[in-house]
């Protein structure tokens, strides 16, 4: 766990680094995509989030998260083939991060966050393109 001050811009300057989004969301593809077939199933999705997003806590009831999967491969499966593939991967990673960014707002919060939770990669980011001056 990790203490971090975060707003809007942290996310979105994250998700606007095309080079280094690309390569977080081909990372997290790669690990999410358990049988390396390039496509993601429900199962897959539904395991694989988990990691870095709440999704299927204890106390949250089989129907919603359920329910939450099918809104995602409602939305984010173009081709209807029941997988996501990377493009629509990281579509819906775009549309989380953005998400989260105007969930946030732009006056900075302070949060505590997991090591591989997506607002920590996005504050290693800006970290790392945004030195402190002290």
């Amino acid at each position: 766990m990790n203490i971090a001050v975060v707003n809007s811009s942290t996310v979105t300057e994250f998700v606007e680094d095309l080079a280094t989004f690309d390569k977080f969301v081909n990372l997290q593809f790669s690990m999410v995509d358990q049988n390396g077939d390039g496509l993601l199933s429900r199962d897959e999705i539904r395991s694989g989030l988990g990691r870095f997003m709440p999704l299927g806590s204890q106390s949250q009831p089989q129907e919603e998260i359920e329910s939450m999967l099918g809104s995602i491969f409602e939305r984010f499966d173009e081709d209807k083939k029941g997988a996501l593939d990377l493009k629509e991967f990281k579509s819906l990673m775009v549309e989380i991060m953005h998400a989260l960014a105007r969930g946030i707002g732009g006056s900075p919060i302070t949060a505590i966050l997991d090591q591989d939770s997506l607002l920590m990669k996005a504050v290693q980011h800006e970290l790392a393109t945004n030195p402190s001056p002290f």
